[in-house]
């Protein structure tokens, strides 16, 4: 099962999907959105990939660990930042004796085979005080719900293409997302969304403009509940 998890990310990570187009601005984005809430301290970053998080977090903090599942993007990571902490393993199977203030879960929930449970064992590397910041795709995006209308997706929480691309296991609403927190016994100090998304990533990037993308990053705050992003910060609930 361990050595499958291991060639199932090995084969994601050679088409990098992150790094390009408005998928780019959205993980500068959750940095933004994150960076609000960030303790005094060190963080730990699960499931980096391409490292365009990691990038902005290794300016952000002195002391950055990151745990990936792919050898290759572990590699890239640590040529562009040898003083981060690069873990090559699978979440499931990282120890360590450090706790961590800020623990940064970007676009991971949605990959795991079980995810209260990877909370669980996040919850027990969190520093007192410290925050897990999580964010994922929203099934109930608008992009999504007119997928659906039009026949293109069978319901809101189908799997599309990109879902497939990615590794996705589920999509979450907001519902069962912070389901999975209370779950996992954390108290949620703040649960948002962005980026109102009326249409697919590739009519953004040919028709949109840079100003247009950034209104719309913003307008999905108002309405978190449809916005193509959702995010939750929380913290043990004892």
């Amino acid at each position: 099962m361990v050595q499958d998890e291991a060639e199932r990310l090995e084969r994601i990570s050679e088409r990098r999907l992150y790094g390009h187009g408005v998928n780019a601005e959205m993980v500068k984005y959750t940095f933004e959105v994150f960076s609000r809430h960030f303790v005094p301290g060190i963080a730990l970053e699960l499931g980096p990939a391409e490292g365009l998080m990691t990038d902005l977090l290794a300016s952000r903090f002195k002391d950055l660990t990151v745990i990936e599942g792919s050898g290759a993007f572990v590699a890239d990571i640590k040529k562009r930042h040898p003083g981060v902490n690069a873990v090559h393993t699978l979440f499931e199977e990282f120890k360590t004796d450090r706790t961590f203030s800020n623990i940064i879960l970007g676009h991971v929930l949605e990959h795991v085979e079980d995810p209260v449970g990877l909370l669980r064992k996040v919850t027990s590397w969190l520093a007192p005080g410290g925050k897990i910041l999580c964010a994922v795709p929203n099934s109930r995006s608008l992009h999504r719900q007119a997928a659906v209308i039009m026949g293109v997706l069978k319901t809101e929480w189908s799997m599309n293409a990109a879902d497939i691309q990615h590794g996705h296991r589920r999509v979450y609403n907001p519902e069962q997302f912070r389901a999975d927190f209370y779950e996992a016994g954390l108290k949620i100090d703040h649960f948002g969304g962005y980026w109102m998304k009326p249409v697919s990533n590739s009519q953004i990037e040919k028709d949109w403009t840079p100003d247009m993308v950034r209104a719309f990053f913003v307008l999905g705050e108002r309405y978190p509940d449809i916005a193509a992003e959702i995010y939750v910060v929380a913290c043990p609930s004892a």
